[in-house]
């Protein structure tokens, strides 16, 4: 019996693509920054983003962290350059460059119905995501799931991503989870199954459309494809 479930967002429960080169993105983007009166040409807005998170990534290297996070609003924040900007103004930035970005985005079949049940069975469900949260919050909320977890920890925000154990540790030690009563379910072997495993979780591996290419992980209990309604079988033993 598992008291506290602990999921991965996309590719667990969510289905996304998203394509940050494409031409109406930088476009778009180019439209949006000119609106604030900061000019770019599409291709040099869209070259000067990737130069600016290849920067913060490799400064977040820098502090010798085994797998450091960014956070993508100072991207945005860097390409208004000296006008004084809001909050606000880069939140709605960020959304408007993930709407732009993504062809899609969906729930997988059964999991609205997963989390619910979970819930319902008085399980403790738990968010755990390596995701920017300027993005990742207004999705759950959009997709109506935001409100079925009783936690959401995403890496933006705690500095930090799967697999480190640091991520893992701030949420067991924060809501006071026992290892041995706990399961991560997710669809990386490295991020998910070995993040997971080396905190002492139990773990459940969905190879979903867009897992890594990989070996299947030595998980407890693998799916090959979505099957969330197999999971929650599982889930509510």
């Amino acid at each position: 019996m598992f008291d506290d479930i602990i999921f991965d967002l996309y590719g667990t429960l969510v289905d996304i693509h998203t394509d940050e080169c494409k031409a109406e993105l930088w476009e778009g983007m180019a439209r949006w920054y000119a609106g604030f009166g900061v000019k770019f040409v599409p291709e040099e807005l869209k070259n000067r983003y990737f130069s600016l998170v290849s920067a913060l990534e490799s400064h977040a290297g820098d502090t010798h962290e085994g797998h450091p996070e960014v956070e993508i609003g100072a991207v945005f924040r860097e390409l208004f350059g000296d006008l004084p900007v809001s909050g606000g103004d880069i939140k709605r930035t960020a959304e408007r460059f993930r709407k732009l970005s993504t062809d899609y985005i969906r729930l997988y079949p059964y999991a609205r119905e997963l989390l619910g049940a979970l819930k319902a069975a008085d399980k403790r469900v738990w968010l755990l995501t390596n995701a920017q949260s300027l993005f990742t919050v207004p999705e759950l909320e959009d997709l109506g799931i935001a409100k079925l977890f009783d936690g959401i920890y995403i890496s933006s925000d705690c500095g930090v991503k799967k697999p480190d154990l640091r991520f893992f540790r701030r949420l067991l030690d924060e809501r006071r989870i026992d290892p041995e009563n706990a399961v991560m379910v997710g669809n990386d072997g490295k991020a998910d199954i070995e993040g997971a495993k080396s905190a002492g979780l139990h773990t459940v591996y969905i190879r979903s459309n867009i897992s890594p290419i990989e070996p299947t992980p030595e998980a407890d209990f693998a799916f090959e494809g979505t099957d969330l309604r197999g999971v929650g079988e599982i889930l509510l033993r």
